[in-house]
């Protein structure tokens, strides 16, 4: 049973992951891969609006993922976008992205050789991480202009697709800790982070949601 005050701090940091973007035609979206398959979901729907002309959907494998995904979530995603009607011919796959900053690098070195001229990109990614996926592409990627997006969803409505709400605080709390200590170590841009939800996080960390946590230090962590 999760607490009244954990439920509360849970929602300050998903209300703060979201970037609340304005969502406009980009050069190439970017489908980060997970667990969550409305990653793709949203892809479609937004290449459905005619907001990219190509999505690159990347992502290998992780512990979370691979007996939901044995195939690689890229692959995946790439099989969700053609059953709703995605040509296979505005999708590339980047099978090997183990982290976010892998997704990033992985993804710009595809479009590159592929010869598409990006001077912006729709990052779709899960709601509580917008912030983190775009603190790491502004590090990795500074010269183009970057939109993010994710599945419009409250935090009770995702809790419930996952079916799992210490998971979702959990992942949450990671997320969080990452934009603390990643810039750092050299991984993505700082941003500021308000003062009520460090506070959030330190109680939310203190009262045992940490099985997201990263290492201090090393390698970035998916």
């Amino acid at each position: 049973m999760i607490s009244t005050q954990a439920r509360e701090d849970a929602q300050l940091l998903w209300d703060f992951q979201q970037m609340h973007h304005e969502l406009r035609p980009c050069s190439v979206a970017v489908g980060l891969g997970s667990h969550d398959l409305g990653v793709a979901d949203t892809a479609v729907e937004l290449y459905r609006r005619g907001l990219m002309p190509v999505v690159v959907f990347t992502g290998a494998t992780s512990p979370t993922t691979r007996e939901r995904m044995p195939r690689g979530e890229a692959a995946h995603y790439r099989e969700r976008a053609l059953e709703l009607g995605v040509p296979d011919s505005v999708i590339l796959v980047e099978p090997h992205a183990r982290n976010t900053g892998e997704n990033i690098r992985f993804s710009r070195a595809l479009i590159e050789g592929a010869a598409i001229e990006a001077s912006s990109v729709l990052l779709i990614s899960k709601p509580y991480e917008e912030r983190r996926v775009y603190a790491t592409a502004r590090k990795l990627w500074p010269e183009v202009e970057i939109v993010s997006a994710s599945t419009p969803m409250t935090f009770d409505d995702y809790v419930e697709s996952i079916g799992d709400a210490r998971k979702v605080i959990d992942m949450l709390v990671g997320s969080l800790q990452r934009l603390l200590i990643y810039p750092g170590q050299g991984f993505m841009i700082s941003l500021p982070v308000p003062d009520v939800v460090k506070a959030a996080f330190d109680r939310l960390r203190d009262a045992g949601f940490t099985s997201r946590l990263a290492a201090e230090n090393g390698d970035p962590s998916p």
